[in-house]
């Protein structure tokens, strides 16, 4: 077991308990805005598809039930513009951050072969390809990069943790430029519902991938737009070739999502009306946190989509974590995401709206 535990860097939060610490002492309670997990309720009508699908004595299959690819389908031609597309266009995963972690492995990556992720990143791309002993690369823009040795290339749009979105264009650029080289895209999505300031667009849109989605797979979740994370719903969407072989490893695998999260899944994604109650909720405690951030001496930068403000007062970042843990307040550190992050916090949007007001009352200008 250490043979494999030794190929992974320290846990980043393990960092976070000495802060967490102070913040919780505070008088006021601690208001946590480091880890993006949702706090509100998850909607009745997924609740109630869950509840009817409890007694679900046999096992689930790996591929979903025939109504759970129909959503999956449905869901990516109605909301990301997929055209033509079938249940070999789609897979469930059981949650994103497996899928995210196993995925070189289950490609079958090694020594030698090289993973591609944002300089600034979700440090769980960087793990998966510690996993399968491969080498990683971090890039600002990938068409930047020796492609040589590259077998996947990861893109991340909105961002975890700036928010960034990838232009239509930028996009375009790199679906093309990958194909050009043989490079497998992964295009992790999973914040795609919750644009501010931009309108994200994926892959999979005709106009960036060209009506055809040989090389490039899309990864989504969940977690975020239907507060699912205790559910571990997600799923992928793309090129039926590389799904089908991940199919095959993942049945051999045991990689099932349940039947009761299946059925759930279903009620999800056949219903808009609640991603659009929860973005208005995330939608005001954006505004109250930004501005009360900026009047409190922060700049912001990107953040025009996701669930994080990613905010700096222009010194390092663990400067700015104890200072706002003094506050009562919790952030993660920039430098959790990469070296490039070391002078900024992320700061998310997933509280109550008490514990957002208690922030924004800490945060006032004295």
């Amino acid at each position: 077991m250490s043979a494999v535990s030794d190929r992974l860097p320290t846990f980043p939060w393990d960092k976070l308990e000495p802060f967490k610490a102070t913040a919780a002492a505070h008088p006021g309670g601690i208001v946590d805005l480091s880890v993006g997990t949702p706090v509100d309720p998850v909607p009745d009508l997924i609740q109630k598809a869950l509840v009817a699908a409890a007694d679900s004595p046999g096992y689930p299959t790996v591929w979903g039930t025939p109504e759970l690819r129909d959503a999956l389908v449905s869901w990516c031609e109605r909301r990301l513009g997929a055209r033509g597309f079938t249940h070999r266009n789609v897979l469930p995963v059981v949650g994103s951050k497996e899928l995210v972690a196993w995925l070189p492995t289950q490609l079958g990556l090694g020594p030698g072969d090289r993973v591609a992720y944002p300089r600034l990143a979700y440090p769980t791309y960087e793990v998966g390809a510690r996993l399968a002993r491969a080498d990683y690369v971090a890039y600002d823009d990938p068409t930047d990069l020796d492609p040589t040795g590259i077998k996947l290339l990861w893109l991340n749009s909105p961002s975890n943790p700036t928010g960034r979105v990838l232009s239509l264009p930028e996009l375009t650029r790199i679906v093309a430029w990958a194909r050009e080289h043989g490079i497998l895209v992964f295009a992790d999505e999973c914040y795609i519902e919750l644009g501010w300031e931009a309108d994200p667009v994926s892959v999979l849109h005709p106009e960036v991938c060209g009506g055809s989605y040989e090389g490039i797979v899309s990864v989504h979740s969940l977690s975020k737009r239907s507060n699912l994370a205790g559910y571990r719903s997600a799923f992928l969407a793309g090129d039926s070739a590389v799904l089908g072989d991940l199919l095959q490893i993942r049945k051999h695998g045991g990689m099932m999502t349940s039947a009761p999260t299946q059925a759930a899944t279903v009620a999800a994604l056949s219903d808009d009306t609640h991603v659009q109650e929860q973005r208005a909720r995330y939608t005001a405690r954006r505004t109250a946190l930004r501005d009360a951030l900026l009047a409190h001496g922060f700049r912001i930068e990107h953040s025009e989509a996701s669930l994080y403000l990613w905010a700096t007062r222009d010194e390092p970042c663990w400067d700015t974590v104890a200072h706002l843990a003094d506050l009562g307040i919790l952030v993660a550190p920039g430098d959790f995401y990469g070296p490039a992050g070391d002078r900024f916090v992320r700061v998310a949007l997933t509280a109550t709206d008490e514990r957002v007001g208690a922030a924004v009352a800490r945060l006032a200008p004295l």
